[in-house]
C-alpha cells in the first residue's frame, strides 16, 4: 500500500472540497470494511482517504410513515436492524443488512458503502432496487438524485464523479398491501458471497398484483433491475402461474459467468428458483406474515 494522506471531514462541504481537490484518486471512507482491504491489496490506488463517519447528514436514520426512510450513507448495518420501527416497516432491507459480513463487520459497514462499492454480488443493492430507493448525492456542482438501479455502472464502478459524495438513501413508505423479500444462495457458509441474489417487492390489491419490482445480484456486471419481470406481474392474479412467468423472465434476463462459485447454467437455474421464492416471500409479508 503506497503512502496515503488521511483527512477527517466534519461537514458535507468539507468532504466535497477535499474529495474534489484529491481528484479521481481521493476516496471517501465510512466503515472502511471494503475500502481499506482493497487499498492494501492494490485493487486501486488512492492518494487521499477522506473519513466521512462524523458528518451528521451521513448518520441520519429517520423514518416517517408518510414520507419514508432516510438512511444516511454512513449508518452502520447494526443500527438499521436494531431499530424496531424501521425493521417492521422494511423487513426486505433487514434481510440484506443482516447478511453483510459477520457481527463485527456490521458494526462498521454501511448500506451506503455497500452501494458505493458497486460489486455485482452486493446483498443490499437488489433489496434497495426492489424498494425503489433513491441515492442523494452532493458534489462541487450541487446536489442530485439517482435511482439506485442506475447507480452502478460496472464492476466496482458507480456514477459518482470526482468530488461527489453519497449523502443518504431515501426509500418510499410501504403502502397497504406491500411486501418485500431478499434471498441469496451461497455455496457454503465459509464463502459469504452470493452465487445469486434476488430482491423482490410486491403491492397487492384484492388478490392481484398491483405492481412489483425484481432485482438480481451476481448474474450480470452490475446488480440488475429486471423491470420486465415486475411488469409481467402487474394486473395478474396472485398465483403460481403468474409468479412462474416472472421467475422465467428473470432467469432469461440473467447473464452470469462461470466461475468458482458456479456455472452459467447453474446460476441461471438458481435465479429462477430464488425469484419464485422471493416473490412468494414478498407476498407472504404483504399478507402480514414473516
Amino acid at each position: 500500500m503506497k503512502w496515503t494522506d488521511y483527512e477527517k471531514a466534519e461537514s458535507v462541504e468539507e468532504a466535497v472540497r477535499l474529495l474534489a481537490a484529491g481528484g479521481g484518486s481521493a476516496r471517501a471512507m465510512a466503515g472502511g470494511t471494503d475500502l481499506l482491504p482493497k487499498a492494501r491489496g492494490g485493487v486501486f490506488e488512492t492518494t487521499l482517504i477522506v473519513d466521512v463517519k462524523a458528518i451528521p447528514e451521513l448518520n441520519v436514520l429517520s423514518y416517517d410513515p408518510g414520507k419514508g426512510l432516510t438512511l444516511g450513507a454512513a449508518v452502520p448495518c447494526y443500527k438499521i436492524y436494531s431499530d424496531a420501527e424501521v425493521s417492521a416497516a422494511y423487513p426486505g432491507l433487514m434481510d440484506a443488512a443482516e447478511l453483510i459480513g459477520g457481527i463485527q463487520i456490521q458494526g462498521r459497514a454501511s448500506i451506503g458503502g455497500n452501494l458505493c462499492n458497486a460489486v455485482p454480488s452486493a446483498d443490499s443493492i437488489p433489496a434497495l432496487i426492489a424498494l425503489g430507493a433513491t441515492a442523494n448525492i452532493e458534489g462541487p456542482d450541487g446536489s442530485r438524485q439517482v435511482a439506485v438501479e442506475d447507480f452502478c455502472t460496472g464492476p466496482s464502478r458507480n456514477v459518482l464523479e470526482p468530488g461527489e459524495l453519497l449523502i443518504s438513501l431515501h426509500i418510499p413508505p410501504p403502502r397497504p398491501g406491500f411486501g418485500a423479500r431478499y434471498m441469496r444462495f451461497i455455496p457454503r457458509n465459509e464463502m459469504d458471497i452470493a452465487v445469486v441474489g434476488v430482491g423482490a417487492s410486491v403491492e397487492l390489491n384484492n388478490g392481484t398484483f398491483r405492481s412489483a419490482r425484481i432485482a438480481l445480484a451476481s448474474v450480470a456486471p452490475t446488480p440488475l433491475f429486471v423491470k420486465e419481470a415486475g411488469d409481467a406481474l402487474a394486473g395478474k392474479p396472485v398465483s403460481d402461474d403468474s409468479i412462474a412467468l416472472a421467475a422465467q423472465i428473470a432467469r432469461d434476463a440473467a447473464s452470469p459467468i462461470t466461475d468458482m462459485r458456479g456455472t452459467i447454467e447453474f446460476r441461471k437455474h438458481i435465479t429462477g428458483v430464488l425469484t419464485r421464492r422471493a416473490i412468494n416471500g414478498a407476498v407472504a409479508r404483504a399478507h402480514g406474515g414473516n
